[in-house]
């Protein structure tokens, strides 16, 4: 059923139709060439982001903290290298200007975008493995003024958190335009977080890297290296085209491992790394759960916790900003000139004003503030041991630059990834035999307890839904969506009326429909629930729900079990090459189809293994079966169950699987053994 109504603007129609064939042609062009070109798009969105955050962040800082508080942060080499301030011209007036940064940060996403609030990289993690289409692009737009509100007025953060926030919300909008697969969805935003963080840190490797290493706790994503490459290159050029493309903190180290005794201090540094990233993980995370009990409007917390935080910087003003001109005083001499209580200290005072800014609600990352504390956990190693032994040597950058290597790859659980970002942003790859030492050790104490600073990481593959279901149904990357596809029940149009296409869903009995434009093209869904209302101007496009993804009719069941699993959709339209509806496809369509195929399959083998045929049957209630486990059941000798299906699930039928009533089982045997299982799963 389908209701008819005015034709749409011409432009509108050609757009629509514009997409539709780009759609089609990304999903014809082969793995090179698809990614060649989203990559590169994705790529120069990931370091435009970059500048315009850089930028905005640059601004911020001058006006809050130079402007009206009347101090200068000090900036590492690839910034201009600039001096801190001697003394506070207006100490006064730091609380006050952290304060109002992160109250106006804090307004604004909790008014417009409250899923920006926090650092932004869990978030974009989280996407890649639940619902990569999700991003909404206005999130992006928040978090990057709201992130230079809270850090350039003082706020203890990192720049990574909104700028892969900003290229992974770009990969989801390309997702969403051009109906990307699950797959696709997924890899165009891992790799946007990985190009925006290389972009803004000048480390296109380590940022391509990172797109692999981030999304799990003991795996990578594999699949996302080379676009990731791809989208780094493109982006660091953009950025470098415009910011200059000297690494961040210039060409630091030319650090020569001589003897193996070296080694040791290193391995300190790799111990103590580890130790403290836990206590940043576990501090930082603490920090958000008092916050989260106090009975306050979410607005005002970040609020309180720049006030804490700008009178914890009256005494310890390293604790203030993203902290990388202080990296770049410990990279030096000027490393003695800090006094020894403030190296020693500033790691928990870090960890102490990270929880404050980003663990109260405020906007920003927690990368940089990572690496601020590995820096002086290595600072510090330096600092006291050096003048006990001479072998440390007069330069603290190689102990400055393992620890933050060891600090935060160990807790964010990428020491790979962290290791190249560091390494690029110091000049410093002769540095990497003693980082192996002290991020081996650091990674070994961090993974002992299984933690890490991004939540939503999963531990490995194998718990990603997408990566899981498809491991565990293989016949599915056989079947095509045609094949399973059901015609479609009811079509509206998007200019219809609501109450014309709410009495349509009616009489049909359906609960959500699909929707098109007058040319027939998909558009999105709409719910009945969304169209009730006394509006009588209410048309179907004001609640159009367009991020439901369609999918094409050649597209593989796997795919569609995917998106059925891996996302909130629970059915979707099925369109052509023109993006024109065919039909729907909902979970109980792709297990007909999936349950054919296997038929098909065990007839095959069944031809093959010499065996007289094959079986399907259900497992009655009062079945003797039922609540015995597979290997004490009694089953006739001449059979073999090859699958068993639960609900909506599929059971791998082992020895210690117990029958449940509503079993389907799919067996393979001998025809006189066949009938007496059957008669057995259905009578008892």
């Amino acid at each position: 059923m389908s209701v008819d109504t005015p034709p749409i603007p011409t432009r509108a129609r050609w757009s629509r139709t514009l997409r539709a064939r780009a759609s089609v042609w990304i999903g014809a062009s082969s793995y090179g060439r698809k990614w060649l070109i989203l990559g590169s798009v994705i790529g120069v969105i990931a370091g435009l982001g970059a500048v315009v955050f850089y930028e905005a962040l640059q601004f911020a800082s001058w006006f809050f903290l130079h402007v009206l508080a009347g101090y200068n942060e000090p900036s590492p080499v690839g910034e201009g290298y600039r001096v801190a301030s001697s003394h506070f011209a207006r100490p006064w007036a730091i609380p006050l200007v952290a304060t109002i940064g992160a109250l106006a940060g804090a307004i604004l996403v909790f008014t417009f975008a409250p899923e920006a609030e926090g650092h932004g990289t869990d978030a974009a993690i989280a996407a890649v493995h639940h619902n990569p289409r999700g991003i909404r692009f206005r999130t992006v737009i928040v978090k990057i003024v709201a992130s230079a509100l809270t850090i350039g007025s003082g706020g203890s953060g990192g720049r990574e958190g909104p700028t892969g926030q900003i290229s992974a919300g770009f990969g989801s909008l390309l997702a969403r335009t051009l109906d990307l697969s699950p797959s696709d969805a997924r890899i165009a935003v891992s790799s946007g977080i990985g190009s925006g963080i290389g972009s803004i840190f000048g480390a296109p490797l380590g940022g391509a890297i990172l797109a692999t290493e981030i999304m799990y706790r003991d795996d990578f994503e594999v699949e996302a290296l080379l676009p990731a490459f791809i989208a780094s290159i493109v982006g660091y050029s953009v950025w470098g085209t415009i910011e200059g493309f000297d690494p961040l903190f210039g060409y630091t180290s030319n650090y020569h491992l001589v003897n193996a005794y070296q080694l040791v201090w290193f391995a300190i540094i790799g111990v103590l790394g580890g130790l403290v990233g836990l206590l940043y993980a576990k501090g930082f995370y603490a920090m958000v759960a008092v916050f989260h009990r106090l009975r306050l409007p979410r607005w005002v917390r970040p609020g309180i916790g720049g006030l804490l935080v700008g009178t914890m910087a009256l005494a310890i003003p390293e604790v203030l900003g993203t902290g990388y001109g202080w990296i770049q005083q410990g990279l030096g001499t000027q490393l003695l000139h800090i006094p020894l209580w403030i190296v020693l200290i500033l790691p928990f005072a870090r960890i102490a004003a990270t929880g404050l800014s980003i663990g109260s609600g405020g906007s920003g990352g927690i990368f940089g503030p990572g690496m601020v504390i590995g820096a002086f956990v290595g600072a510090g190693v330096w600092r006291l041991l050096a003048p006990l032994n001479g072998s440390l040597g007069h330069d603290p950058a190689p102990y400055v630059i393992v620890g933050m290597m060891a600090c935060f790859g160990s807790i964010s659980r990428a020491p790979l990834a962290v290791m190249l970002m560091v390494a690029e942003m110091t000049g410093s790859l002769s540095m990497v035999v003693p980082a192996m030492v002290a991020v081996g050790l650091a990674t070994l104490i961090v993974r002992r307890g299984d933690d890490t600073i991004y939540r939503s990481q999963l531990k490995s593959r194998s718990e990603s839904p997408a990566h899981r279901i498809a491991a565990g149904m293989p016949l599915l990357h056989s079947i095509p969506t045609s094949q399973a596809a059901v015609p479609v029940r009811c079509l509206l149009v998007e200019s219809a009326s609501a109450s014309a296409a709410l009495e349509a869903m009616r009489e049909v009995h359906v609960l959500a429909a699909p929707v098109v434009d007058d040319d027939g093209l998909y558009r999105g869904i709409v719910s009945a629930d969304a169209l009730v209302g006394d509006d009588p101007a209410l048309r179907v496009a004001d609640r159009l729900d367009a991020s439901f993804a369609p999918i094409h009719q050649s597209v593989r069941l796997n795919v569609v079990l995917e998106i059925l699993t891996a996302t909130p959709q629970t059915w979707a339209a099925v369109v052509d090459d023109n993006r024109s509806v065919v039909g729907t496809i909902a979970m109980s369509d792709l297990v007909r189809g999936y349950r054919r195929a296997l038929q098909m399959s065990l007839r095959q083998m069944t031809e093959l293994s010499g065996a007289d045929d094959s079986l399907y049957v259900e497992v009655a209630e009062g079945s003797a079966l039922v609540g015995e486990c597979l290997r004490d059941a009694g089953l006739p000798r001449g059979v073999l169950i090859t699958l068993i299906e639960r609900r909506r699930d599929t059971v791998q039928p082992t020895g210690d699987v117990v029958f449940e009533a509503g079993d389907r089982l799919t067996v393979l045997g001998v025809k006189a053994d066949l009938e007496r299982l059957a008669s057995i799963a259905t009578t008892g």
